[in-house]
């Protein structure tokens, strides 16, 4: 059992993967429970908004009955775009919100003081389109599905087996960064860490891309690999990497916990 009289964390050292706009909430929490973090961030996430596309999307807006949102970043740069066009929240109208994963939640009720009228209990595409279905609203229902570069197509592929009519907007890219001369994987190289945490796919994909560049040295600490779910967990198993603990729920808390009860204090 971990000592009583230290901080969960203490004396642990923990990779942050995230990309460095996004790292800053998550590093804080691991400090704030005593872990030296090191923040590796490996992708780089920017908007990228067709100018044709958005144009249309905005004209037909009031007459989707469901907006989808699959990340935080989604929510950021979308509605970047919409108040910068109606500069009014209320311009929304009567159109249902969904949503996956704590975080997205959490950003669209702190930062915008909207709800998620769906949100799914695990923090997958097929849960989100199961929880959709689920509320008999998406027979011939108009539904615009807010993405990224990098998502896949099954939660757009079942809302459309269950008759929804869907349009999907790109709002940001996801873009794997080169670690060849950073100095935080030149410290990881030297110093290796208790536990590497994962919070996407394609922080997982980026990081084994670039195993040349995160070879540990020899004297190097070989982490413990942690997910933040399921569909995270399969990227890193495709990727060879093995999983030695994963949030037993959706968003970075599950994942703090996990990470807590597997290593503890030192």
């Amino acid at each position: 059992m971990p000592s009583t009289d230290k901080a969960p964390l203490s004396g642990r050292r923990v990779v942050v993967t995230r990309s460095r706009e996004q790292a800053s909430v998550l590093s804080e929490r691991l400090g704030g429970l005593g872990a030296e973090v090191l923040e590796l961030p490996v992708v780089r996430v920017s908007k990228e908004i067709s100018k044709e596309v958005l144009a249309d999307v905005m004209l037909e807006f009031a007459s989707y009955d469901w907006i989808v949102f699959t990340s935080a970043n989604g929510v950021r740069f979308f509605f970047d775009e919409f108040l910068r066009l109606f500069d009014d929240i209320r311009s929304l109208g009567f159109i249902r919100i969904a949503c996956v994963g704590d975080g997205t939640s959490r950003y669209l009720t702190s930062d915008l003081h909207l709800h998620a009228e769906c949100q799914p209990e695990r923090a997958t595409s097929e849960a989100l389109a199961d929880a959709l279905i689920a509320t008999d609203s998406l027979d011939n229902a108009k539904v615009l599905v807010i993405t990224g570069n990098l998502n896949r197509d099954t939660l757009v592929q079942k809302l459309e087996e269950a008759r929804a009519i869907v349009d999907c907007l790109q709002v940001y890219k996801t873009e794997k960064i080169d670690l060849a001369g950073s100095a935080a994987a030149a410290d990881f190289r030297a110093r290796g860490a208790d536990a590497i945490l994962f919070a996407s796919s394609s922080s997982a994909e980026s990081f084994a891309d670039q195993a040349a560049a995160l070879s540990l040295g020899p004297d190097a600490k070989r982490p413990l690999a942690g997910s933040i779910g399921p569909m995270t967990s399969a990227t890193l198993r495709k990727c060879g990497i093995a999983v030695d603990f994963e949030a037993g729920k959706p968003g970075f808390e599950g994942l703090i916990e996990a990470l807590v009860k597997k290593i503890g204090p030192k």
